[in-house]
């Protein structure tokens, strides 16, 4: 929703974002500040004809002049990766790189970069990150798709109930479920011993690159995604009580206790 918001900023045309009412108050804020125009609805499963998705869909069209994008099953977005950020890694790791991992929502970052990845190089693994509450590991790791999703993940925007059309048919070798306490624990990480500054779902893919790595074992090259920056998140992933109400601020360290606002 931001890169669209910031394309029709930039070429004078109207954007009409519809996401769930659960969402970070700075990422809705950011969408505004850029011009969209933005309804927050209940969040319903995707099953629901109320979902977001379906909102967005009826909106455009009900009226003449406006396009709905579909990112979910718009397979465009997967083209796009397959275009762009499959050659990128595959050129800055000058052809080295011996898996790729990420989490997905629509699902085009995963398979449009696997499907270049494995076009170039039939060895490279391509490792699906999973958060809670998402159905897509149990379906990688069984054959099996459950009918409904259970549990959550303080994550924002990855995680699915269904195979999206961009998702389908990516080369997945194998997948990972990757829990909000590791996602947590690596962002914080990352801040303090890296200086970068992202949000959880970052976190849950550096999180995730690290049990590949791992699974690999030395001298193996493995790529993932920095996809979202903390400031969106900040409010939440950085205050002590909603951590704590999360039940979250245990799995910092005390080094890690200085980051935190009230």
């Amino acid at each position: 929703g931001i890169g669209m918001a910031m394309v029709c900023l930039a070429k004078g045309l109207r954007c009409k974002i519809f996401m769930p009412n659960t969402q970070s108050r700075e990422k809705v804020q950011l969408l505004r500040a850029l011009g969209a125009d933005v309804e927050e609805v209940p969040a319903v499963p995707y099953a629901d004809p109320n979902n977001y998705n379906h909102l967005a869909q009826r909106y455009a069209e009900g009226r003449e002049n406006t396009v709905w994008t579909n990112q979910f099953d718009n397979v465009a977005n997967r083209y796009g990766h397959f275009k762009s950020t499959g050659p990128e890694v595959y050129s800055q790791t000058d052809g080295r790189v011996d898996a790729f991992t990420c989490a997905t929502g629509t699902g085009g970052t995963l398979a449009g970069v696997g499907m270049y990845l494995k076009q170039k190089k039939k060895s490279v693994k391509i490792v699906l990150a999973d958060p809670p509450g998402s159905v897509l590991h149990e379906h990688f790791s069984t054959g099996e798709l459950p009918s409904q999703r259970t549990g959550g993940s303080i994550t924002e925007g990855i995680g699915q109930g269904r195979i999206t059309q961009n998702l389908d048919g990516a080369p997945v070798d194998w997948s990972l479920r990757i829990p909000d306490e590791e996602s947590v624990r690596m962002l914080f990480d990352l801040v303090l011993d890296e200086g970068i500054f992202v949000g959880a779902s970052s976190g849950l893919n550096v999180a995730a690159a690290a049990r590949v790595a791992r699974e690999l074992g030395p001298g193996h090259t493995v790529v993932t995604i920095l996809c979202d920056g903390a400031q969106r998140y900040q409010s939440r992933l950085f205050s002590r009580a909603w951590l704590q109400s999360k039940d979250l601020l245990r799995v910092l360290e005390e080094r890690h206790m200085r980051l935190l606002a009230e």
